[in-house]
């Protein structure tokens, strides 16, 4: 029994992988003859002898020949044969096909004396059209029907369909000069399961054959090939925009999650390669923003950087509002945008109203849950991959804001840190929260790690802004409080009045009164489940 595993691994009965590579090509141990007539390709095709200067070659001629082959399907009629029904199960091999963006080269079963008939046209269909194509070149190889048909389904069938066709010596198969090399390259591999070549261009093309015939072992040792070899950012946009059906199959699964987990290292700074960024193809930007690590200042900054890229790739309305309904909004992670910014996303044109309107719904439902219930809610979402629950590392921390008009203007505040993210403050970080409007005037929180000078220990200290500058003053009555253990209530630490001018802050070096180290013990009855809860109310003085 033939095994179809990867070379060097075990197969499902731990034996090692058969090598019938002595046997290719050998008269001696084979029991048909192939015929590859090599045609020349469709116009402006690069063929084999005329390489590729570059991937982003590689990836415009193969995208061209993709879709001119959808266009235009040729396949050759002999006196005597019958084009054979390649249609193959859903499902064989462990991979999953439907219906194919190239389709393989039709086979034609024939007999010696069958060859160099003319050709006859066949029904009026255009995507039935007859190849009269010049013969460029015709190999012939020597195949042993068992071998080819282990590996490959579409083979397993053409030598195995019980019609006359499938008992006769010579098989006669018609490619573009395009894909000779890769079909040897496959052929010789079907024999002793390895590639002599090792080029991502070369690799690509015997992967696109493999997927066209079938061969799921020569699809799973491409793809971890490609995944051993140096990536760029333009290799791995090109694995990302190979055909629907090659990126569906498991066996390639692995090289496509191994591009996007590039892509989004390579941009993880997105403000830093802000103009690059914006060049990227939709396979890339669902890539790179798909990532919980990207370095933003904000969700609400992720918001407009990509309805900028969407309107600058989708300059048509209709286009730009269909690709951001459909695939961007399940990017942008709303449940962290702020009130204000989610009240503009509700009057934006570029996105379909009735969709926009359930999902900044889902984000202040989210946002009106209990902390607790917030990271149940994340916790469940970073199990699927549309992970809008999912908090990022944001360069701003959110918050959670409540606000009252009667009897007298007011907001309570809530900002949220991990124990990780305040012991990355020592010995003298700070972190800021997010903006929040509230009067009128912009504010924002700003936590600390202080040397206090005069005992010589750092503390944590915790300190409120007001963003606007200049003669703007602004007079508030304040208090800052920390949930504890063991009754988990927020107590209130500090509360005081202050007039805010601009760039003014007010805060306390050492809000809990207690040296860094004991803030961050085990045994601190400040973080709960790993969390420091603070909150702020903050009240306009009359």
């Amino acid at each position: 029994m033939l095994s179809d595993s990867f070379p060097g691994e075990p197969s499902g009965s731990d034996a090692a992988e058969l090598d019938f590579g002595f046997a290719f090509n050998d008269c001696n141990f084979s029991d048909r003859v192939l015929r590859i007539e090599v045609v020349q390709d469709l116009p402006e095709a690069k063929s084999d002898g005329d390489c590729c200067s570059s991937i982003a070659d590689w990836a415009r001629d193969r995208k061209r020949r993709r879709e001119d082959f959808k266009k235009e399907i040729d396949v050759v009629v002999q006196p005597d044969e019958q084009i054979l029904n390649c249609n193959l199960p859903e499902t064989v091999d462990g991979l999953t096909y439907e219906n194919r963006d190239e389709d393989a080269a039709t086979m034609i079963e024939e007999s010696p004396s069958d060859v160099g008939s003319n050709c006859n046209r066949i029904g009026n269909d255009s995507s039935f059209n007859i190849d009269c194509s010049t013969v460029l070149r015709v190999n012939t190889v020597h195949i042993s029907s068992p071998i080819l048909a282990a590996k490959s389904p579409f083979f397993y069938k053409l030598f195995s369909n019980g019609m006359r066709e499938s008992e006769q010596r010579h098989v006669t198969l018609r490619i573009s000069a395009s894909e000779e090399a890769a079909l040897m390259d496959l052929l010789n591999f079907m024999y002793s399961n390895t590639l002599s070549t090792t080029t991502p261009t070369a690799v690509l093309d015997v992967l696109m054959a493999a997927d066209k015939f079938e061969v799921a072992s020569c699809m799973r040792y491409c793809s971890r090939l490609l995944q051993n070899l140096p990536m760029t950012c333009e290799t791995a946009l090109l694995y990302l925009d190979l055909p629907s059906t090659v990126l569906m199959a498991d066996t390639v699964q692995a090289l496509t999650d191994v591009a996007k987990q590039f892509l989004a290292a390579s941009y993880k700074d997105v403000l830093k390669f802000q103009d690059e960024v914006l060049k990227l193809p939709l396979a890339g930007i669902e890539a790179v923003f798909s990532s919980d690590d990207l370095r933003v200042a904000s969700e609400d900054a992720i918001y407009d950087f990509l309805l900028k890229w969407a309107r600058t790739h989708y300059p048509k309305l209709e286009e730009c509002r269909e690709v951001l309904t459909t695939r961007i909004v399940r990017l942008i992670r709303f449940p962290y945008m702020t009130c204000r910014k989610l009240k503009k996303v509700l009057t934006c044109n570029d996105f379909d109203t009735e969709i926009i309107s359930k999902v900044v719904l889902e984000a202040l439902f989210f946002k009106s849950e209990t902390s607790y219930r917030q990271r149940a809610l994340a916790s469940e979402a970073a199990s699927v991959s549309f992970r809008h629950f999912v908090e990022r590392a944001y360069k701003y921390r959110p918050v959670k804001i409540v606000e009252f008009e009667q009897p007298r203007q007011q907001c309570v505040v809530y900002l949220d840190l991990k124990r990780e993210e305040c012991a990355h403050l020592f010995p003298a970080g700070k972190v800021y929260s997010q903006a929040f409007h509230f009067g009128g005037q912009g504010f924002f929180f700003s936590a600390h790690c202080n040397m206090d000078q005069q005992s010589a220990f750092h503390s944590f200290g915790l300190f409120l802004g007001m963003q606007e500058r200049g003669s703007v003053t602004f007079a508030v009555d304040y208090e800052f409080a920390a949930r504890l253990k063991p009754t988990e209530d927020y107590i209130t630490k500090y509360k005081g009045n202050y007039t805010f001018s601009g760039g003014k802050a007010v805060g306390y070096r050492n809000l809990f009164g207690i040296p860094w180290t004991l803030f961050m013990s085990e045994e601190s009855s400040y973080f709960i489940n790993g969390v420091l809860h603070l909150r702020a109310e903050l009240t306009v003085r009359q």
